[in-house]
Order: C-alpha cells, then structure tokens, then sequence
C-alpha cells in the first residue's frame, strides 16, 4: 500500500489558480431512446465528460453540456462534476406523433481557470440522435362511418368489401391494424379485412344484412366505435314485372285509379320482338259475379228500357208473393236476392202470377251460378217447369240443366199446326258448370230458340222434334227449383235469381247487355298517350284487358295506365284481386323468356253510408166531408227526403261532419198499421199522372201501397205527395195510422219509420175551458181583427152595458168567422181540383196539422134552431158539418185577410153550381 503523503495547506492554495490547459473530451457520437411522455433519454455510450487537467479543481472539472439544436426539446444536465457525468433530459414533453426522432449537438463545458469560471475551455461538438419510442395511446378508427356493398343471391364470394381502420400511434406496433372481427353474432360472414359469405345467400329468405365489425391493432387494443356494414343481397336477373304494389286502396267515388304507376318489365338485356300482357280482375265472389246495381230485377228492366210486361218468378218474400218465403236465401251479397237450391226444395208459382198468354214470342230470363252434380249426372235439374197439376204429368215448356247441357223444352198444343215440330232445344257450354254467376236470356221465336250467355249469343247445338200435347181440360202448374209430377222431382243444385217470363215479345241486345252489365272493371286511362304500335282489347265485362306491343318501353308505359273503376255510388266493399300473365317473343323464337305470373289486390274501401231521412208533419186532422170526397186527403202534401253522409278524416278530402248527398231511390212502401183497409168504406190511391215522366210504378193492396223504381229522391217526394186516402164512411174512422219507409239498393240502406196518423178534429184531445166563448178553440186559427174591435168598442163604451156590449161583440166575432170560413169553402171548392194536379215545383202547402178548425156555434143562434123540427135539424147538421170540412188544412195558404178581400168583391155565392148557398141575413145573431 502506498503511503499517503500529507502536504501542508500553503501547497494546496498554490495551486488555487493554476492555468486551464485542456479542453474537456466527449464521444463525438449518441443514440439515445426516449419513450413519450418521459423526460430521461437513454444515451448509447452515456454522457461523461473527461477533461485532463482533472484533478485540478476548476480546470478539470465540469461545469455544463450546452445543447445546440433548432427546437431541440432537451437539455443536458452535469451529475458530477468530478467525474463528468450527466444526463440528458426532455425539456418539454416528447410526443412521438409529432417527432420521431431529434438530431443535436452537445459540447461540455469546463469549470475554468478558477472559482469565476473565467478562461472556460469547451470541448468539440458531439452529434446526438434520439429517438422517440411510441406509447400505445390511441384506439384504432374505421375511415368510413358506414361500408355499403351488394351481392347476388346464389354465388360465394372471396371478397364482398374490405372495411379499414387506423392508428394514430407513431410506432408500427401499435399503428398498424393486427386484425378485424365481426361481432354480429349469426351472420353467413368472415373478414380478415375482407369480407366474404360463408354460404349462399337467397334474396327470398333475407334481402339484407346488417353487421357490426369491430378493428384492433396490433398492441391489441380495440377500436371504440364499431364500423356497419350493410350489405344487400340482389336476386339472380330474372325476367318479370317490378315495381308493382300488390295492393291497391281503391276509394268510392274517385273514378279511375291506376293499379300499376311505377311497373317496368325487366328482361335481363336479351333482345325482344314482341310482348303480350293479360290483366285478368277477378270478382267472382261479388254478389252475381261482380259489382252490379242490386236493385229489383223490375227495377232494373225499367232502368235499362226493357219492355213492360215481365213477371218476375222470383220476387222478394211478401204479403203478396208468399210463394218464395220458404226458399233458402243467399245473403250477404249487398242486398242481392239471390236463392239458393241445394236439391229439397221447389216452389209453386200461383196460378194468377203465371202468364197465360204465351205466344210464338217470348221471353225467359234469368241469372244462374250452377256447377257439376257428381253422382247425379244422369239426373235433370229443373229451373223452370210447367206441368199438368194431376194425372198426365206432361211438360207443357221447362228449362233445366242435364249432364252440364241447357235445355229448353217447348210443347205445343194441338190446338195449333198438329205436325211434328221443333221441341228441345239443347246448348252445350262452359259457363253452365263452371261454378260462376251468369246472365241467361232464352228469347223464343218460334220454331228459332236464341240463348245469350252474358250478352253473347249461341245458336243451339241440338235441336229434337216432338208432336204437339193432346189438349185436355187439366190445369198446369209453373214450379221453380224442381218440377211438379204429383210431388216435387227434378231438383235443381245451385243458385238463381232474377227468374222472370215476358210473354208476347222478346228482349233486344240492348237491353240484355245493359241488364248483365258491371259497373266496375279495367280501363286505360290517357289512350292519346300511348305508343302506335300498342293494340289493346278488353272483353265484354272489361274484366279481362289484353296489351300487345313491339317495344318493351311502350309496353311499361301501356300498363302504367291500366286503372280499375267502379261507377257505383256505393259500391260493394271487400277484395278484387287481379292476375297478369305475360308472354315473351324474342327474334326467330316462340317464346324465349318465361315471365311469371303477378298477382295483386284491389282493396275496395267501404263506402261512406247514407242516412236517408223523411221527415214532415206526423199527424193529419181532417174533417169527414173531405175524407168523403171524391180526392180524399193528400197524406204527405209536406213530406220530405234527405239524405246525408258523415264525412271523416279517413276520406282525406274534407274535414269530418255531416254532408247531404242526392242519389236514387227504389221503392217507398206505404203500409196500413192495425187493422188493412176495408174497400167497403176506404182506399189508398195514386192517380197514374203523379207516375208519368218518372221511372216509378205502384202497386195497391188492402195492406198499403208500393211505388217502386230506380228515380231519384225529388221524384219520389212528387209522387209521395200525391198519394191520397179516402173513406166514404168516416163516421165509424178510429185513428187510421200509416208507416212509409224508402229504401236504396233493394233494402242495402233503408230510411227511419215515419208514422202519420190521420184523426177527425173530434177525435182530437179538448182543452177544457170555463168560458167557450171568451176562449180561443183549441183547433182554431186566430183571426184578428183590431180595426173593427176598435171601432165597435168605441160607438157602444158610453150606452150600452157590459153584459150587452159582450154579446154584442161575440156575435160579431162568430159572424166574422162564418164568412171567413163561407169565403174559404168556395175558393176551396173552386180551386181544388186544380190544386191537386198543379207541379210539385211550387212551395208545398202549409198545413195547420196542429191546429184543425173547430167551430163553436153561437148559443143563440142554436136556440133558434131547436125551434124547428128534428128532420131539419139533422139536414142542418149535415150540411154544416159538410161547410166547414171543406176547408182543409192544406188549402189554407193565404191569409185570413187576404181571402176576406177576394170574396167581398164581385163574388156571388149563390151562382156558384153545386156549392152551397149561403144567405147572411137568414143568420140568427
């Protein structure tokens, strides 16, 4: 061991300023690594400063490393100054986003010749590198918000889309993306950045998907928001119609509506020569076939121009058509009468219904819905039979079906050309087994039968002679849904309706299309627009629209005006459903591409319904002697109809409330309550000119009065208004009441009950009062005269008595009111007949319904007639009672004042022919 040398303390102090002679010595080079977000860098070698004058204090110590280096974020700093070492540091935070990597220069700094640090030497500059190493701060991020593609149905795909995501780290650890993943649970997909199916996909089964896929990079951490993928699956180009609804809301009352605005043929490229379109409506399950009026089958013939005459087989049941009342009915088909024959049943036609005079022309008519009897192909099935009632049994003339063949039999009698002659007449045709409604109409000229089928005419395939009947003295029977041999046979399995015979004339085209015709099918709207290559034809009942054209453009825009259309005011409610069949032809082929067939439906919204109301006054009081008359009373001469819709939002065309909507009537039934009419003493009548220029008839029963026909509801209150009662015995009258009730489409919608009740005034309830005299009579108008009470009371106040001026002016008063009521009854009289036949155009007449006339006679003036015999007194009565009724309620339409005018002047009473005479000075005051 060397031995330690101690010096005195004057040697140290002698070397206190000794001279600098080195400058300090570093590496010229370093690498050093620094992680974001630290403030050490590591440096490879460290950073130690050497300096040769050590261990001279000051000289060769170190003092500083200085860093030179534009935005250099570092700085050095010296640990030991003995030994030089010291450290690199971040002067600000290091972010390795923003740089990488720094590139400076430092030098070391001695401490000096001395404690001042004076005379410092430096040693050579030294290159540093540093580099920035990356913190994995940042989660991955998807460059789409939203990755769309789309695929056909059937292939398998390697990829469908790629998805990419992001990092904003610096370093390729935790920069770059590792891996994708789907994290939809159950979906036919893979990715690895791509996307691909794992199976076949099919447009039927899902037309697309929707998937969440989830990115993380390769320091594993996960992107926080995952990206959607929507991927759409088209199908394989097949041939056929797109852009079509398959429903269709059709609304009452907006005419024609396109059924297919946006519809386009897709044909796959391949080149055409021509296109063939079908549009079937289907409306076979709408009451007789489709959408047609329901009124009456009478109704209906009056409406289409047919011919008077016809008897109606099938009418509704009624009082006065009871035969039909056992018969199933259909119902539910909007009011349609239609009967139902499931093999039991068959009805007898009453011997006054059936026409008698059937001659070498007529008529039979009838709808019919028939399909094939399995089992009972042999046996014949009888619409219509006219039969011997007893013993023979012989068939006169019958129409029934046999083994899907209509047959028309005919026999005639011997009576007529006694040869062999035509007798069967036989037509064979789809349309009778094919389980729909349809329209036939057998007019017979004989020997020639025609038969039309739905407005078209067939000829009879088969025609059989036969020899006349023998003539006998047996009555013959008419039976429908079987035949009459002793007992029902022959029974017929289906539905009819409409069954009626028109004799002596048969029915024109005309009027047999108008009778079978629908009122909804197919139309093409805008034919002006269409290309002039494009034909088009429909069928008879525009169910069926046939489009054909070269061009598959003028074919798209040919369809996009097919429209449905229904001109009922309101229509039956429920599905039409429609079929198109399209046919293809390509350049030297038949048919090159197989279009498939559409289907869609034509929702018919229900129609907003109307509340039909009649209205007026509901008790009619009258005296006998018009009841007596030979006009009787007007019973409705104030009648009203209306009828109104409620309009709701749902119709999108006005704001909810009530409407008042004008359309037709069918019938108005006036019915008797209580006991019917006696034709000994009263009648129910309408004069045939209250029917002419209307479509209307009537018919008269001891239970009421009918009028009928489709008019509209002015023409229904004209003839309503006219209607008349009479009773030639109205002395043994009880209150006589009468309900009327009208209906629209054959009972579809009907009106409230209105009841009118027809009273004597006698009949009506008194008011009781002390005095009759001073008191206005319940059932009389008031009459006032002001002037006259005036003009008495002011000549008699001063002399005469109360009690005296009293009578007086009550004489006065019953005077006054006989001529009033002597004026009324001859204006009456005079003008009666031509007030029932004047138009209906003019203000209805007002009546007093709730204040009948009663007259109270003077006491006085009934003094002086008991004077007389009994004999008088009951002619007087007679003739009073017939004075004061002939002032109806009704014939009071001017005023009390007006008429006291008209009789005073220039009107002689007793030159009136027929009418009573009266003398006012023969009156007892």
């Amino acid at each position: 061991m060397r031995k330690k040398t101690f010096l005195p303390e004057c040697f140290f102090l002698s070397f206190t300023f000794t001279v600098n002679k080195h400058k300090p010595w570093i590496e010229t080079s370093y690498h050093g690594v620094i992680t974001e977000n630290m403030d050490t860098v590591l440096l490879d070698p460290p950073l130690v400063a050497l300096d040769k004058d050590s261990p001279l204090p000051f000289a060769g110590e170190i003092c500083a490393f200085k860093v030179f280096g534009q935005d250099a974020p570092f700085e050095a700093v010296v640990l030991n100054r003995t030994s030089g070492e010291g450290v690199l540091r971040a002067s600000s935070p290091v972010d390795c986003e923003s740089q990488k990597e720094y590139t400076f220069i430092i030098q070391a700094y001695d401490c000096g010749a001395g404690p001042d640090g004076a005379d410092w030497k430096k040693s050579h500059k030294a290159v540093v590198h540093v580099q920035v190493d990356d913190v994995n701060e940042f989660s991955p991020v998807f460059r789409e918000s939203l990755y769309k593609a789309s695929v056909t149905e059937g292939k398998i795909y390697d990829s469908i889309l790629q998805v990419e995501a992001w990092d904003q780290d610096c370093s390729p650890q935790y920069s770059q993306i590792c891996n994708y993943e789907i994290v939809t649970p159950g979906t036919p997909f893979a990715i690895d950045r791509n996307i691909r199916n794992t199976e076949r996909l099919s447009f039927d089964k899902q037309q697309s998907f929707r998937i969440m896929v989830s990115a993380f990079d390769c320091g594993q951490k996960r992107t926080e928001d995952d990206v959607m993928v929507h991927i759409e699956v088209k199908p394989v180009c097949k041939p056929g119609w797109q852009g079509w609804n398959k429903r269709v809301d059709y609304e009452p009352g907006t005419g024609s509506k396109q059924l297919f605005p946006k519809m386009h043929l897709e044909t796959c490229g391949g080149p055409l020569s021509g296109v063939k379109a079908m549009v079937e409506l289907q409306t076979n399950h709408i009451g007789k076939g489709c959408d047609r009026e329901t009124y009456s089958e009478k109704s209906l013939q009056k409406l289409c121009g047919a011919a008077s005459g016809s008897t109606d087989l099938l009418p509704a049941p009624s009082p006065s058509a009871n035969w039909t009342a056992s018969l199933l009915t259909d119902s539910g088909r909007e009011s349609d009468l239609i009967y139902r024959f499931d093999g039991h049943q068959g009805a007898n036609v009453p011997d006054h219904v059936v026409p008698q005079n059937l001659t070498d022309q007529f008529t039979i008519a009838t709808w019919m819905k028939h399909g094939p009897s399995p089992g009972l192909r042999a046996e014949k099935e009888t619409l219509l039979c006219s039969s011997d009632k007893t013993e023979m049994n012989r068939h006169h003339y019958s129409l029934y079906v046999h083994n899907c063949r209509l047959v028309f039999l005919l026999r005639r009698d011997f009576t007529q050309i006694d040869t062999f002659r035509p007798a069967e007449f036989h037509w064979k045709l789809d349309q009778i087994c094919d389980k729909e409604w349809h329209y036939y109409v057998i007019n017979v000229e004989f020997p020639a039968v025609t038969l039309f089928v739905d407005g078209v005419t067939y000829e009879p395939y088969l025609v059989t002679d036969d020899w006349p009947i023998h003539a006998s003295k047996i009555d013959t029977q008419l039976t429908v849904g079987a035949c009459w041999q002793g007992q029902y046979t022959q029974y017929f399995h289906g539905s009819l309706s409409g069954l009626t015979i028109r004799p002596g004339r048969i029915e024109t085209q005309k009027v047999i299309s108008c009778l079978q015709a629908c009122k909804e099918g197919l139309d093409i709207n805008s034919l002006e627009s269409l290309a002039k290559d494009i034909k088009f034809h429909f069928n008879p009942a525009q169910s069926v629209l046939v489009v054909e054209g070269e061009d598959v453009d003028s074919i798209n825009t040919a369809m996009t005006k097919v429209s449905y259309i229904n001109s009922r005011q309101f229509p039956t409610p429920g599905l039409r459903r429609l079929r198109i069949t399209t046919t293809v032809q390509c350049f030297g082929e038949d048919a090159c591409l197989s279009i498939p067939e559409n289907k869609a439906v034509v929702m018919v919204l229900p129609p907003s319904e109307p509340r039909i109301t009649i209205s007026g006054s509901n008790q009619l009081i009258r005296f006998a002697s018009d009841l007596r008359s030979p006009l009787g009373v007007a019973l409705f001469k104030d009648l009203r109809i209306t009828s109104t819709v409620m309009k709701g939002e749902s119709s999108g065309r006005c704001e909810p409330g009530v409407m008042e909507v004008m359309h037709n009537l069918d019938y108005c039934d006036v019915l008797v309550i209580g006991e019917e009419l006696n034709p000994d003493r009263e009648s129910l009548e309408i004069h045939h000119s209250a029917l002419l220029g209307k479509h209307l008839d009537a018919t008269n029963s001891t239970s009421g009065i009918s009028i009928y026909g489709v008019d509209s509801m002015a023409h229904y209150e004209q003839a309503l208004r006219q209607l008349r009662y009479r009773n030639w015995r109205p002395t043994s009258l009880n209150d006589r009441k009468f309900r009327l009730t009208c209906s629209e489409l054959n009972g579809r919608y009907t009106s409230n009950e209105f009841t009118l009740e027809v009273t004597l005034p006698h009949h009506a309830a008194p008011v009781e009062h002390v005095n009759h005299m001073a008191v206005q009579p319940p059932y009389m108008r008031p009459v006032h005269h002001p002037l006259m009470i005036h003009t008495l009371n002011s000549h008699m106040s001063g002399s005469a008595p109360p009690a005296a001026t009293a009578v007086i002016v009550v004489c006065i008063a019953a005077l006054v009111v006989i001529v009033v009521i002597g004026i009324y009854r001859i204006h009456a009289t005079h003008q009666e007949a031509s007030r029932d036949d004047e138009s209906e155009s003019k203000d209805p007449e007002a009546d007093w319904e709730s204040s009948a006339l009663n007259i109270t006679v003077n006491p006085m003036e009934g003094l002086g007639e008991a004077l007389k015999g009994e004999h008088e007194e009951e002619e007087e009565e007679e003739e009073d009672v017939q004075l004061v009724g002939a002032m109806t309620i009704a014939e009071s339409d001017v005023s009390d004042e007006e008429e006291e005018e008209k009789g005073t002047e220039g009107f002689d009473w007793r030159k009136q022919e027929g009418k009573p005479e009266w003398d006012s000075s023969s009156a007892t005051y």
